[in-house]
Formats: C-alpha cells, structure tokens, sequence
C-alpha cells in the first residue's frame, strides 16, 4: 500500500472496516491453517478460541469465516457458537477482506483532459467514487489511475490531491509524482488553486455573495457535515455568482457559478443549504419532496486552474456540463446560458 505524507483537509481518510471476502487459497496466497486444540480450550466457544490462536485477525472477521464455510472443524464445517471439547483440530482458510485489495489496479475509465509527466487532469463521470472506503472498496478512480500508470503505486493515494463527491461530476487534478503531489497539496493548503462550480439550487439567491462560514460533522447525523461553531470546525469560504434564473417542476431555480477558497466535504451541498438555497438533486441535504427532480446534486467542476508544479506556468482547464445536467438546465428553460 502506498506510504503516508501529510496531505490537506480534503483528502479522503481511508477507512478501515473489515468484511469477508471469498477467496480460494487463503489470504494472498497463504496456505490454510491447521490448530490443534488442547484441554485447556474445553468448554470455550469455538469462534473465540480460534481469535485467541489468531490473533492477527480480528474476531468478527474470523467469524464472517466460520459463516462462510473457511474453518472445518474435525472435516466438518465449522458452528461459531459451538463449544469445543478440548482435542479438536480446526482447519482455517484466511480469506482477503475488501480493503486488503482496495489499491488493486482495475480498468476504470479515465476521461483525460490533459496529461504530461508531472500530471494528470480528469474528467470524472458522476458515479464514480473518488477513493477505496466502506463500501467501495473497488471500482474508484483511484484503482483506474494506478491501472493506467502502474507507477502511481508509489506515490500516496496513488497521487490523488482532492477529491469530488460520488455524485459530483468535474475536473480533478492527479499528481504522477511525489515531487507534483508535494507541490500541489502546497497549493491547494496555500488557497491557490482556482476551482469553480456550476450548481442548480432552488430558489433565487442575490446575484452574487460570499459564505465564509466554519464547517464540521452534524451534531446528530454523522453522514451530514453542517456549518458550525465548534472549535472542530474547519474554515470553510464560498463565493457564488447568478447565472441564470428559471423554473423546475414549476418552482424556481437558479444557476449559480461558485468559486471555492477551501476545499471541505460537501463544502458547496452546506454553505447553499445554509442560505436557504439547497442543491437541485441533492438527497442529503434537500428536502425529501423535492429530492425526485434530479437524480443526483446538480453540481458539477467546471474549471480547475493551478500553478504547474514543473514549469512555474498557470495552467487552466475547463469541462463542458455533462449530458444530464444540459438536460436539466434545458428542463429549467436555461438553454443558452454561458458558463464564461
């Protein structure tokens, strides 16, 4: 697994919980293990006599063994509950669990929009997880990147600097080196990358504003973050500006162009809700009636600006809206809006 070096706020934490996963031959190819059990095991249950003899693997995990038929005991497939008799031999198949193969390559389509040897600038697809959590383990970009270039394997997170949310599309910038990650997190901690929005809110804000307002974990729900005053908050500073303004299932909404300062999780998703003015789309932070009108949050990285980490030049990129949000604009009678 890559190696850690200090990277900015945004960056995805890799997470750590354990699962089964079914694999014949054991655990990266480690051969099944054979217990013998002894007197002093008699009358303890099966699934903690066997964590106690491995105690490198966690309990649950050896008892998602047991339910899956990788531990036999005497030839026969083993009972969690059961209660051993102190001269059984115990057979156990360790098995890989989905985050011992998260920074597996896999052939994730990559829409490249710039690519030279320091860097790597993508249009990434709504759909897509940026990188290996609970729950997708596989199939991210980031298991794409080190498809692509194998040689990513040696650069932290395989090079990623930022991240979008699952359903945001956009423009992402990857680092092929550590020298060009070390440069870019630089930039991005420095608040100098440029990074600009297109969402779809309800409602008509003012024409432009600026949301400089702290961002932390919702006190009740840890799925949301909200904005806040506890000393874990984050700085967090949105400016947006009005596009365009029309109507969506007969109520109105607005286009707005939003330019990030900071880069936190869902920074854009609160700092609109915060105001009144929740994404189109958006099932976490919308309100549930209205959560139909799109099928994902209305907010895609238009463009992406950057001093280059080799040659010292500002470089700018920008990605055209995908297909579905041309439609909904166009649903929103927003069919010849500029985005410049």
């Amino acid at each position: 697994m890559p190696h850690h070096t200090p990277e900015p706020d945004e960056l995805l934490d890799a997470a750590t919980n354990e699962d089964g996963d079914e694999e014949e031959g054991g655990l990266g190819g480690i051969e099944p293990v054979t217990l013998t059990i002894t007197p002093e095991f008699c009358g303890i249950r099966l699934d903690k006599a066997v964590s106690q003899l491995l105690s490198q693997y966690s309990r649950s995990r050896i008892q998602q063994w047991i339910e899956d038929g990788h531990v036999t005991v005497d030839g026969q497939p083993a009972r969690g509950k059961a209660t051993l008799l102190g001269d059984e031999t115990i057979v156990v198949a360790p098995q890989l669990a989905p985050e011992d193969t998260a920074y597996a390559p896999e052939p994730v389509p990559l829409a490249v929009v710039h690519e030279d040897d320091a860097i790597l600038v993508i249009d990434k697809p709504a759909g897509l997880v940026v990188h290996p959590a609970a729950g997708n383990w596989s199939g991210t970009l980031l298991n794409g990147l080190l498809h692509r270039l194998p040689a990513l394997a040696g650069v932290p997170r395989a090079g990623i600097v930022h991240r979008l949310d699952k359903e945001t599309s956009g423009l992402m910038v990857v680092a092929k080196t550590l020298e060009a990650q070390t440069d870019l997190v630089r930039q991005l901690q420095a608040r100098t990358v440029g990074r600009e929005y297109l969402a779809l809110v309800w409602g008509t804000p003012q024409l432009s504003g600026r949301v400089d307002a702290p961002i932390g974990r919702h006190p009740r729900d840890r799925v949301r973050m909200a904005v806040s005053n506890h000393f874990s908050a984050k700085p967090a500073v949105t400016h947006y500006e009005r596009l365009a303004t029309g109507v969506l299932d007969g109520r109105p909404v607005s286009l707005l162009r939003c330019r990030l300062e900071t880069g936190r999780t869902h920074q854009i998703r609160v700092h609109m809700q915060s105001l009144g003015f929740s994404l189109v789309g958006d099932p976490l932070y919308g309100k549930p009636h209205l959560a139909s009108a799109f099928s994902r949050q209305a907010l895609h990285a238009y463009r992406l600006g950057l001093t280059h980490p080799v040659s010292g030049e500002h470089d700018e990129w920008a990605a055209t809206p995908p297909a579905d949000l041309v439609e909904l604009f166009a649903r929103a009678g927003m069919q010849d809006v500029s985005f410049d």
